[in-house]
């Protein structure tokens, strides 16, 4: 009897994801049934499933008890992500996040994957401690280990759609990206979230035994500030550069509501890093596929740049 996966922001790119793996895979979508969670049935998004997923989308507020109930009954696995910035509110973000365990643990959920960070201010002894959208995940993660559920946690990496963002095309037609660290020392493990987290979750899934309060860390590679450029320049043909700024001239190129919050995330990522140094050979060593490079990135989403 084929078993119920929740699967929460399953019209994002992390949720998304998971639900495409999973119906790829002929070993998943024979074990699994798939309830896709979502805040809004109404988006196209929502509406584009494939039949064979069961009651895809249906609604849950994070905030009620109740609507979680009604949401994670008949579930034996929960895979969960909180979205910080739909509010910009760390403790929200962590309330949502202790509900959803809370309501598993009630309801007899065997298993739950949260998609988690680490706590910045924890991990540089309180020198940074402006990145709630890292510090309140790592919160909901040391709450579900408290849970007594059986849990794994995977760590997304730096989302390469963001340089569609932040590589901006100057008057001469140069495209620059501009950060406060240093560009040959700064490591960023970039992660093509919306095709390769269920990549890395289906992995998770077919060997949960032993993954049982572990973390996953989801990145192709670690790539310094100059080599993104340098791939960027080479897979696009166009001239690229990267200009390192002050933490000053940095934070005043972003609205003000962010910019500590931003500043502070990048210095993170110099030191002590984003995954503190950590190695992503075990993570890799799961999958059964290769996930996207950067320059597979660039090649795929070249209009992003014209």
């Amino acid at each position: 009897m084929s078993k119920l996966i929740t699967i929460f922001g399953v019209t994002g790119y992390q949720g998304g994801s998971v639900v495409k793996h999973i119906l790829e895979d002929p070993q998943l979508s024979k074990e699994y049934k798939i309830r896709g969670i979502t805040r809004d049935t109404s988006k196209k998004s929502a509406k584009t499933w494939p039949s064979r997923v069961s009651r895809l989308c249906r609604y849950a507020d994070l905030n009620s008890i109740d609507s979680l109930t009604a949401a994670l009954t008949g579930s034996h696995t929960v895979f969960l992500v909180t979205n910080y910035w739909d509010t910009g509110n760390g403790d929200i973000e962590y309330s949502q996040g202790k509900n959803v365990t809370d309501v598993a643990k009630k309801v007899g959920v065997s298993y739950i994957l949260f998609s988690s960070l680490y706590h910045v201010t924890e991990e540089t002894k309180g020198r940074l401690t402006n990145v709630p959208h890292f510090d309140s995940k790592a919160n909901i993660e040391k709450y579900i280990r408290a849970s007594g559920l059986k849990c794994t946690f995977v760590l997304p990496g730096y989302y390469m759609s963001n340089f569609t963002q932040m590589l901006k095309k100057a008057k001469d037609g140069t495209y620059q990206l501009f950060y406060p660290v240093d560009g040959k020392k700064a490591k960023l493990p970039l992660f093509d979230a919306a095709h390769d987290t269920g990549l890395f979750v289906k992995a998770a899934l077919k060997i949960a035994d032993s993954l049982q309060g572990k973390r996953v860390l989801e990145a192709a590679d670690y790539y310094t500030p100059e080599e993104i450029i340098e791939i960027f320049s080479k897979v696009t043909g166009k001239k690229a550069a990267f200009i390192q700024v002050t933490p000053e001239q940095y934070r005043a190129s972003l609205p003000e509501a962010i910019a500590l919050e931003y500043l502070e995330n990048q210095v993170f990522v110099e030191d002590p890093g984003y995954y503190l140094g950590a190695s992503l050979e075990p993570s890799l060593k799961l999958l059964d596929a290769k996930p996207t490079t950067w320059a597979q990135f660039v090649e795929k989403n070249a209009a992003a740049w014209p």
